[in-house]
């Protein structure tokens, strides 16, 4: 009984950016979820301490489950743009113009398409709710299977490209893999699918020069990385998989092959 009154568990899920974190730890919304009513009532006194957004109090295990929620719906909604980004492929079809007239809609808004979904939430609090839901959860089961394939596919696609370029030029390209961080003007390589696309075309590797580029990290042990406009300036093909800001400087109009999965040249 003593311990009961002195222990007091409570369950915040975090909601914050990369690069933006001490921002958003201070001006988001919380979600708070004790164990007991007494504990929420502990967490919302010391969150109140420095939290300006406003705190939603609830239990452990609705407090839990939110956190899961917001990342599946994030994966799903996503999952619904790289499914068109495949079906825009076969049908010949600009998927980066499609979605910004469809979402002149008042009440449709799809997000943009990209090689995959990385780091270490997105991609793998979904799993969380398919292991124990696996019956439940068919669209978020779907959906983790959509952007796994979309990685997959990325690296298919720059493979076909080296081999067409071989045939019609009678040698091998230089390629750069523009981009490894899981999103845009990050470091972070967690969970990366950029990451993974520049394994598998490094594992299908066969004499090409390659070119790989992350400009907000200096140094990788697995990966020599190169300068972006060195990278760009001496390959034959480009592939862009994450939409640094770096990258939209580059020439838009080159007689390169360009394969823009992250919409950097929209």
């Amino acid at each position: 009984p003593e311990l009961k009154d002195k222990l007091f568990i409570a369950y915040c899920p975090e909601r914050v950016l990369p690069g933006n974190v001490m921002h958003e730890l201070v001006h988001n919304d919380r979600v708070i979820g004790g164990v007991n009513a007494a504990s929420t009532e502990k967490a919302i006194s010391f969150y109140s301490n420095y939290v300006k957004g406003a705190l939603h109090p609830t239990n452990a295990r609705t407090a839990e489950m939110c956190k899961l929620v917001e990342n599946s719906s994030r994966d799903v909604q996503i999952a619904f743009a790289n499914e068109l980004s495949l079906i825009c492929d076969k049908a010949g079809i600009n998927v980066w113009e499609l979605i910004e007239l469809a979402n002149k809609h008042p009440r449709v808004t799809i997000l943009q398409p990209g090689c995959g979904v990385g780091g270490h939430c997105i991609a793998v609090d979904p799993y969380f709710i398919t292991a124990d839901f696996p019956m439940e959860s068919q669209i978020i089961g779907k959906a983790r299977e959509i952007n796994n394939y979309k990685s997959f596919w990325c690296a298919e696609k720059v493979k076909t490209a080296k081999l067409q370029f071989q045939l019609k030029h009678g040698r091998k390209p230089s390629i750069a893999i523009m981009g490894l961080a899981f999103k845009p003007n990050i470091d972070d390589l967690r969970e990366s699918p950029a990451k993974y696309i520049a394994q598998k075309v490094l594992q299908d590797a066969n004499d090409e020069e390659y070119y790989i580029v992350e400009p907000n990290i200096n140094d990788h042990k697995v990966f020599k990385i190169t300068d972006y406009k060195t990278a760009f300036a001496k390959a034959d093909i480009v592939v862009y998989l994450v939409a640094h800001d770096e990258f939209k400087q580059l020439p838009k109009d080159s007689d390169k092959l360009i394969l823009d999965f992250c919409g950097v040249n929209k």
